[in-house]
C-alpha cells in the first residue's frame, strides 16, 4: 500500500482548514443534496465530501457509508488532494498503491474511485467530492466534466459557511465562527478530563490609533495583532476576533503554565512586528484568563465571563 504524501502547503492547508470551522459539525443539508444527486447520477452506492485533517479524513456529507471517519494514511482523498484535476481509480485491486489498502481488502470493499478536490477560499485543497464502487468501471472524459461540476457546487457551499464564520478585516474567526470552535472544543476537553484555557485580548490604546492615525491605520494594526495571534496559536487552538479590538485564543488540554508560555510567545511575535512597522509600534495589549475544571462542566460563557472580569482588572493596574 502507498500512503499518500503530504502537499507542499501542508501548514497553511491545514490552518485554511482549521479556520473554516467545518471538522466535527453537524451535516449540511446542501452538501447532501449534492452527495445524494451525485450517488444517483453516477449509479455508485458511496459519495461523500470527505475533509482531509492531520491525521484522518473526516466525512461532512456522506451516502451509503456508516463511518464518519477514517484514518488519513490510508485515504484514497488524501492522494486526490495531490492533484488538481479528478483523481481516479478505476481497478484498486490491480492498481500497486491501493490493492493491499485496508479500504479494498475489507468494507467498504472499494474497486472504483473518482475525487475532485475541494479548495478554500483561500485556495488551498482541504478535501473532495468523491464517489465509490465495489465494482471496477472505466470514468469517461464526461463523467469527469460532471463531477467537476457538482464538486464545484461542493466548494461553493463549504466557502459560504466559511465567509459566514470569518472577519472579514483579520481574516480569523469572527464571535459566530469563535463561538462555534471554542463550545465544541471545551465540550471535548470535558468529555476527556482535560483543562482549556481561555485567554482574551484588549488593545489598550486603539481609540488613540484611530483619533491620531486614522481608521486605516486601526485597521492596519488589528491586523497586524491577528497575525500575531496566529503565529503564536497551534493547528488545535481556536481563534477568534469577538469584538472591535478584543480576541479570543482557546487553548486545548492547556494550564497555567501553557496559558503563561503563550503569552510570552505573543509579546516576542508583537515586538518582532514592532521592529517592521510603524504602526505596530502603537500595540499594546492587556490580557485576562480562565481555566476550565472539567469536574464542574463548564460551559463558553463562564469562562468567557471570568477571562473578561480578570482582563480587565489587568487594564486598570495598566492605567490603561
Amino acid at each position: 500500500m502507498e500512503e499518500p504524501l503530504k502537499p507542499d502547503d501542508e501548514t497553511q492547508r491545514l490552518r485554511a482548514l482549521q479556520q473554516m470551522q467545518l471538522l466535527d459539525t453537524p451535516g449540511d443539508e446542501k452538501l447532501d443534496n449534492i452527495t445524494r444527486v451525485a450517488s444517483r447520477v453516477f449509479g455508485v452506492p458511496i459519495a461523500l465530501v470527505s475533509l482531509v485533517d492531520q491525521d484522518r479524513q473526516w466525512f461532512k456529507s456522506r451516502q451509503g457509508l456508516a463511518a464518519n471517519e477514517t484514518p488519513r494514511n490510508i485515504s484514497f482523498c488524501g492522494h486526490a488532494i495531490l492533484q488538481h484535476e479528478v483523481f481516479v481509480v478505476e481497478d484498486a485491486l490491480s492498481d500497486p498503491r491501493f490493492h493491499d489498502n485496508p479500504l479494498v481488502s475489507e468494507n467498504p470493499h472499494i474497486r472504483f474511485y473518482a475525487g475532485c478536490p475541494l479548495k478554500s477560499k483561500s485556495g488551498h485543497r482541504i478535501g473532495t467530492l468523491c464517489i465509490i464502487d465495489s465494482k471496477p468501471r472505466q470514468f469517461p472524459g464526461a463523467d469527469r466534466e460532471m463531477l467537476r461540476d457538482l464538486a464545484l457546487l461542493a466548494e461553493q457551499q463549504l466557502q459560504s459557511v466559511e465567509l459566514a464564520t470569518t472577519d472579514e478585516l483579520t481574516r480569523i474567526q469572527n464571535r459566530r465562527g469563535f463561538h462555534q470552535i471554542a463550545k465544541l472544543s471545551l465540550a471535548t476537553a470535558n468529555r476527556s478530563g482535560h483543562s482549556v484555557v481561555v485567554l482574551l485580548f484588549d488593545l489598550n490604546g486603539f481609540k488613540q490609533i484611530n483619533d491620531e492615525l486614522g481608521h486605516e491605520a486601526g485597521d492596519k494594526a488589528l491586523a497586524v495583532f491577528a497575525r500575531c495571534l496566529l503565529l503564536t496559536c497551534r493547528e488545535a487552538d481556536a481563534l477568534g476576533r469577538t469584538g472591535g479590538d478584543e480576541f479570543c485564543v482557546l487553548i486545548h488540554s492547556a494550564n497555567i503554565e501553557g496559558a503563561r508560555a503563550f503569552v510570552a510567545r505573543l509579546v516576542g511575535q508583537v515586538a518582532q512586528a514592532k521592529r517592521e512597522d510603524a504602526i505596530a509600534r502603537r500595540l499594546k495589549f492587556s490580557v485576562g484568563m480562565a481555566i476550565s475544571d472539567p469536574a464542574l462542566n463548564q460551559n463558553l460563557d463562564m469562562l468567557l465571563a471570568s477571562a473578561d472580569a480578570a482582563m480587565y482588572r489587568n487594564k486598570r493596574r495598566d492605567g490603561d
